[in-house]
C-alpha cells in the first residue's frame, strides 16, 4: 500500500511544479504573508514535495532562518534540493509521521496539499506537536474545501482515491489530543486552512 502511493507521487516528481497556476501561486504567497513569518524563523514544510513553498517561506525568513523540508517522495525531495541550493534550506526524505528533528526545536510547521494524504493523521500531529517550540504555530493549508478535496481524490483513484481531511469536529480533536489551542479552521471553495498554536 505505501509502495503503491510512493510510486504514484514519483509518477508526479518531474511536472509536480507545472501543476500549480500563476493565481494558485499568488494565493499560497498571500497566504503564506499572513502568517507573518519572522526573520530568523525555524520552519518546516511537512511533505514539502518538490518546494513549491521554499522560495515564498525563505523569503520571508530571510537568511538567519532555516528550512527544512520533509517529504517520503525521494524524486520529489531531489527536485527541491536541486531547484533550492542555499545555505539555510535543508531537505529530508522521510515520513512525516516519524519526523528525524528535535523535540521543541521549530517556530513554525507547514503542511500544503500533502495532510489529506497522511495515512495516520494523529500521528501527524503529535509529531508536529513534539518538534514545535511552546507558543510554535502550524498551519494546514490546500487550495481545495475539504469537500472539493474529496471529490477530486475520489475522481483522481488510485491509491489517493479515499484521502481527504477530517470533519470539523475531528479536526478540533486532533489539534486538542496534539495540545494545540486558538485553532481556527476556514473551510470554503478554494481553500481550506486550519491553524493552531502549541501549548
Amino acid at each position: 500500500m505505501e509502495n503503491d502511493r510512493k510510486r504514484y507521487f514519483e509518477s508526479f516528481a518531474e511536472e509536480w511544479d507545472k501543476m500549480f497556476t500563476a493565481e494558485e501561486l499568488e494565493l499560497l504567497d498571500f497566504l503564506i504573508d499572513s502568517f507573518n513569518l519572522p526573520e530568523g524563523a525555524r520552519v518546516a514544510d511537512l511533505g514539502c514535495g518538490t518546494g513549491v513553498l521554499f522560495d515564498i517561506i525563505r523569503r520571508r525568513i530571510g537568511p538567519g532562518g532555516m528550512l527544512i523540508g520533509i517529504d517520503f517522495c525521494t524524486p520529489m525531495v531531489q527536485k527541491a534540493k536541486l531547484n533550492f541550493p542555499f545555505a539555510n534550506v535543508y531537505t529530508v526524505d522521510a515520513d512525516v509521521e516519524c519526523l528525524p528533528l528535535k523535540k521543541d526545536s521549530f517556530d513554525i510547521a507547514i503542511t500544503f496539499a500533502a495532510f489529506a494524504h497522511f495515512i495516520d493523521q494523529k500521528k501527524v500531529m503529535q509529531e508536529v506537536s513534539r518538534i514545535l517550540k511552546q507558543k510554535g504555530r502550524f498551519y494546514i493549508v490546500h487550495l481545495l474545501s475539504s469537500e472539493e478535496l474529496e471529490e477530486h481524490h475520489h475522481q483522481v483513484g488510485g491509491p489517493v482515491a479515499d484521502d481527504h481531511l477530517p470533519n470539523r469536529e475531528e479536526m478540533m480533536r486532533l489539534f486538542e489530543e496534539g495540545r494545540f489551542t486558538d485553532v481556527k479552521i476556514t473551510d470554503h471553495p478554494g481553500l481550506y486552512l486550519a491553524e493552531a498554536v502549541k501549548e
